[in-house]
């Protein structure tokens, strides 16, 4: 080999060590940022399977005696079921509910006047009926005179094939239920809320009162929830981001903001707001496709009141998960500072310590 082909050969070394240098960088550079690099966090409890479909939890906080609170989810089946778990994750088999035609979410509410008493109910959407099922909470007895048809008037299934719930509970004590489904116009109108009250025998009864909400066209809108103490109400246009309005009817239709617009793998999905004080906190919103959550602050600016900033960002064991839940009171020993709860498509919920979720990043109440 001549000198010209040495130096040339020498060259060509040192080039492609550079070139190998710099994508090793760019790889490291990338692990840094890329959450799947990121260890998942594990459950500390899962939950006794259901029979077909899990989807969507709700937290029922025993107030008198928080370590007997219960876990309430959806078994989205044609002959689905609401099952009651406790918080070691057993079943509670004689307060489960059969034989529902595809529940598909679940909410709670406290203190609805029923029979001149404050009660507590959980509201499912039962998605082939078009109806709202309601029960009493803890005894899971019905007080829907067999449901609440919604969404009357809409022609076809689709326009009718009832999905999202979630209650909100305004500062003067009446509690609404706002609902959503599987397809509805993009103007406006997508969701339907309702006023819940007694129709004098101790039922029931539920009172269109608006309808508002835009939809990108894109899937559906299913995961909606509401924040009781700022007025808000969120809920997912999935594959587009979330959606924030005011809660209270009589505070105008128009959208106040939107957030997680980028950064999700395929579709939005559960909404939870974990409470530290009456007006801060935290979102947390379902990257379903990514098995994580992404966290954004509860709280906006003064400035910008309605601007959500992403904190973190957290991988679950969960598979696909779709609805959630999250309590921020403590529970017993191993909830000492509150309970998240999300769906697995395993036919689960999985439950996790708030401390789990939180990291060093985020506070605790």
């Amino acid at each position: 080999m001549n000198k010209r082909n040495i130096l040339f050969a020498a060259q060509l070394l040192v080039l492609m060590a550079s070139s190998a240098c710099q994508q090793n960088n760019s790889a490291n550079k990338a692990a840094a940022t890329d959450t799947t690099a990121v260890a998942e966090v594990k459950p500390v409890i899962i939950t006794e399977p259901v029979k077909y479909d899990t989807d969507d939890p709700a937290i029922w906080v025993n107030k008198a005696e928080p370590a007997k609170s219960l876990v309430i989810g959806t078994d989205k089946d044609a002959d689905g079921a609401l099952y009651v778990f406790d918080l070691q994750g057993k079943i509670v088999q004689d307060k489960v509910v059969r034989g529902l035609k595809r529940p598909n979410n679940v909410d709670l509410a406290y203190g609805l006047m029923l029979n001149g008493k404050p009660t507590d109910i959980a509201v499912a959407s039962e998605r082939i009926t078009h109806k709202l099922r309601i029960f009493s909470v803890p005894d899971m007895k019905p007080v829907d005179n067999g449901g609440i048809e919604i969404f009357k008037g809409e022609t076809g299934n689709e326009y009718r094939d009832l999905m999202g719930i979630a209650l909100y509970t305004a500062a003067d004590g009446k509690i609404y239920a706002i609902a959503g489904r599987k397809n509805g116009p993009t103007t406006g109108g997508y969701l339907w809320q309702y006023l819940l009250s007694d129709d004098g025998t101790g039922h029931v009864k539920a009172t269109l009162v608006r309808k508002f909400g835009t939809y990108s066209g894109k899937k559906e809108i299913e995961s909606i929830a509401v924040d009781n103490e700022l007025k808000y109400v969120y809920y997912s246009d999935e594959q587009v981001g979330v959606r924030q309005y005011a809660a209270d009817p009589d505070q105008g239709d128009k959208q106040l903001g939107m957030f997680g617009t980028t950064g999700f793998k395929v579709d939005h999905e559960g909404i939870s707001i974990y409470k530290l004080t009456d007006s801060t906190g935290y979102i947390l919103v379902s990257d379903q496709g990514a098995n994580r959550f992404q966290i954004f602050g509860r709280e906006g600016t003064k400035q910008k009141p309605y601007e959500h900033k992403l904190l973190k960002i957290v991988n679950v064991a969960a598979r696909q998960s779709d609805g959630s839940d999250v309590a921020n009171v403590p529970l017993n020993d191993t909830f000492k500072h509150g309970l998240f709860v999300t769906m697995s498509d395993d036919k689960t919920f999985h439950y996790y310590r708030w401390e789990d979720i939180a990291g060093k990043e985020l506070k605790s109440k």
